[in-house]
């Protein structure tokens, strides 16, 4: 219990002159105001109460709101960025981010029709859209897995390629949907030798480290500007590397000197693959040069200003070339007419070029495909160890390769027979009798003793 206790203090006078301090006020005098409710609090709660929502049916109208705004802004970056509507393949959102460098980074975004062509902007642009479109916590909310965010990563890994320019460029060194092929001699002619090829120096100048790049032109493009162009072509400093294709030590490898040897190894195929791709680009100006009409007719020019020359100090008449010169010109007419009766043939030609260009680069795609399928059933099945085994990285490393030698030794329409063969089957023993059996089916054409794995 308290208790009060009393104290024999008394209180003396002030001092003298003590003057009690002047009273002043800190603020003006208080005066009456109205006071609204607002901020985001007072928000919600009215609008809880106007729409008759509890706090979970006004978080879920909220997300619903905030999808619908995503994909407005996503549809406005598409139109703002002209990325256009790709289309998403089944099989590319099934990709797996464990392989991803075998995975087409540009289609992953969206940008497979523009390519090595793309800017930074759309790139960040469709990134965005992707991220928008295939969110995990979008997927959860949309009743999908909330965990499937296999092909989240690969768009996070594809945007990490592309934004770095480094790395962009070792994968559009090695970009397999951009063709190398290279007009026939045959099928170039004076008519459609620049339809033909000159996307094909176009295709070759992204390369250069110089640009911008001298263009193919045309019939009129004067000497100068031609000849700089097969100059060019022939010195072309390039920044083409091979980086992108090296290959990594086998998993759970430790060993210095064997990730030593690899990287040697990588070092030395990368120098081999230079030094080819340099000989390739040699070897089709070499063709170019050599089927490019104007250089004919440069040469053809050099030789009649020799012989007119030629012919003039041996006494040759005025009256005489000028002849010569009439029966040139008629030659040339006739050669024009000639052209334009075949000219309708070369625009037919080249609209089945055209077509079979397409057929090939479908082909081409479908048999990468069924290899990713073939290697994919073989790393889902343990590499055929048994269960509750892990394969040594020799296993690993040696399957891979003889897979690579077997696909090698297919051609398309035996890849997709295989492919399908293999996926018939219900146990891993049977995968591997298949791929067995069409190892041995090619062990002639690679040589006995290349298949030890699937032997």
């Amino acid at each position: 219990m308290s208790s009060v206790i009393s104290l024999p203090i008394t209180l003396g006078a002030p001092p003298k002159g003590y003057k009690a301090p002047a009273f002043k006020p800190l603020s003006a005098a208080s005066t009456s105001s109205k006071i609204f409710p607002a901020g985001p609090a007072f928000n919600a709660h009215a609008r809880r109460g106007l729409n008759q929502h509890s706090f979970d049916d006004d978080d879920a109208a909220l997300s619903a709101e905030a999808a619908k705004n995503g994909k407005q802004v996503e549809e406005d970056d598409d139109v703002d960025a002209h990325l256009g509507n790709e289309k998403e393949d089944k099989e590319i959102l099934q990709s797996d981010p464990k392989q991803w460098k075998s995975q087409d980074h540009y289609e992953v975004l969206g940008l497979q029709s523009l390519r090595y062509k793309a800017t930074d902007e759309q790139i960040k642009k469709a990134h965005r859209r992707k991220v928008l479109r295939h969110h995990p916590d979008k997927k959860a909310s949309a009743g999908g897995l909330a965990n499937d965010d296999s092909f989240f990563k690969c768009i996070a890994k594809a945007m990490e390629q592309l934004s770095n320019p480094e790395k962009r460029r070792q994968f559009d060194s090695v970009d397999e949907a951009i063709p190398d092929d290279v007009p026939e001699v045959k099928e170039t002619t004076a008519e459609n030798f620049y339809d033909l090829w000159g996307p094909v120096f176009e295709r070759e100048g992204r390369f250069s480290k110089v640009q911008p790049v001298p263009s193919l032109g045309n019939k009129d493009t004067p000497r100068k500007e031609v000849e700089a162009l097969y100059d060019f072509f022939y010195n072309i400093d390039s920044w083409r590397s091979f980086e992108y294709l090296d290959k990594d030590s086998p998993e759970g490898t430790d060993s210095r000197d064997e990730k030593r040897h690899q990287e040697k190894k990588n070092k030395a195929e990368r120098a081999r693959k230079k030094k080819e791709d340099i000989a390739r680009v040699r070897e089709l100006t070499d063709r170019a040069l050599s089927l490019d009409p104007r250089i004919k007719q440069f040469k053809a020019e050099e030789k009649a200003a020799r012989a007119a020359k030629k012919g003039g100090v041996s006494g040759v008449s005025p009256a005489d070339l000028e002849k010569k010169k009439e029966e040139e010109q008629k030659a040339k007419e006739e050669e024009a007419k000639k052209a334009a009766e075949e000219a309708q043939k070369a625009a037919d030609d080249k609209v089945s070029r055209e077509a079979a260009k397409k057929a090939k680069a479908a082909a081409q795609k479908n048999v990468k495909k069924a290899q990713k399928a073939i290697s994919a059933l073989v790393t889902s099945n343990n590499y055929f160890v048994a269960t509750g085994s892990s394969p040594s990285p020799a296993i690993v490393e040696g399957q891979l390769t003889e897979l690579d030698l077997l696909y090698g030794a297919l051609d398309a329409e035996q890849v997709a027979e295989f492919r399908t063969e293999a996926e018939a089957q219900s146990s891993p023993e049977k995968i591997k009798g298949v791929i067995t059996s069409w190892a041995k089916k090619v062990e002639a054409k690679v040589g006995e003793g290349k298949f030890k794995q699937f032997a």
